[in-house]
């Protein structure tokens, strides 16, 4: 078998959030390769974008590491992470068959929640109770024990949602799709801070999101351009320079620069690994 082609035992699937966490949980992911003899080291490996989002990371089976850009493994420091948001992409690698529950936080909402400054986790993974309180690493527990994914997702949601309806009410509701909930963090960075400079109401937004609003709207358009793409497959008419386009890409080069700094590949080569790289099994499931 290649090392890194599409394994038949393996599973990946994407978890929609019950309607009272919109604008708190974008999604969650479950991997599950214990089924799946015989897994190469490429097949073990995971590949994530440039995100936005706060991560929450559980494992209920098996370890693993980050493979670093020399290529060298740092090993993850629990089976139970809070992952900052990313400035770029990142690899990562089980030491074997496992099972993995990971949830996806808009960020404001994660700061809202835990308190925590998000710029200090920036590209880093850390243990959940290095970071979180006693509330927090009961559910970790919880969460670790669990039966199955729908299992996990059920424990979750039990604890997020009283919490996040006692924000909502103080707050009022966040909005639904991550380009208004990133416009509305510029303008309650902005009416927070009245009189502030910009420097003060850049480094807010990067307090509450962990990344500063031209790295947020660069990582919005390369989503869009994963979804396009997809879209335009279906339909039998990709053209790239003519996606870039309609995108408000410079142009075609311009595309490309920014979906390597985003993903870590080009635009063709990431498509086709989307395709048949197992490795790439979350970038399937999420476009």
């Amino acid at each position: 078998m290649d090392n890194s082609s599409l394994h038949p035992d393996t599973v990946a699937r994407l978890l929609a959030p019950s309607m009272g966490l919109s604008g708190c949980v974008h999604s969650s992911m479950w991997r599950d390769t214990s089924q799946a003899a015989y897994l190469s080291e490429g097949q073990r490996s995971g590949w994530f974008p440039a995100t936005p989002f706060c991560g929450l990371s559980w494992s209920l089976q098996g370890s693993g590491s980050q493979v670093l850009p020399d290529g060298s493994l740092q090993a993850l420091p629990s089976p139970s992470l809070v992952v900052g948001p990313r400035s770029g992409p990142a690899q990562f690698r089980s030491a074997g068959p496992g099972r993995i529950f990971m949830v996806a936080l808009l960020p404001e909402a994660f700061h809202a929640l835990t308190g925590l400054d998000l710029s200090r986790l920036m590209d880093r993974c850390v243990s959940l109770d290095s970071v979180l309180g006693p509330e927090w690493q009961a559910l970790s527990a919880e969460i670790l024990a669990a039966r199955d994914e729908l299992h996990c997702q059920e424990i979750l949601e039990a604890f997020l949602l009283p919490r996040w309806q006692a924000h909502c009410r103080q707050e009022g509701p966040s909005p639904h799709r991550y380009r208004d909930w990133m416009q509305q963090l510029a303008t309650r960075a902005v009416a927070s801070g009245h009189g502030a400079s910009l420097r003060q109401v850049e480094r807010r937004i990067k307090q509450w999101s962990g990344q500063s609003l031209r790295a947020l709207r660069r990582i919005s358009r390369s989503e869009a351009a994963f979804f396009q793409v997809r879209r335009e497959l279906e339909a039998g008419e990709l053209i790239w320079s003519a996606l870039a386009q309609d995108l408000g890409y410079a142009d075609q080069a311009h595309l490309c620069r920014e979906t390597r700094r985003v993903t870590g590949f080009s635009p063709e080569e990431l498509r086709q690994r989307i395709d048949s790289d197992e490795a790439f099994w979350a970038y399937r499931i999420w476009v």
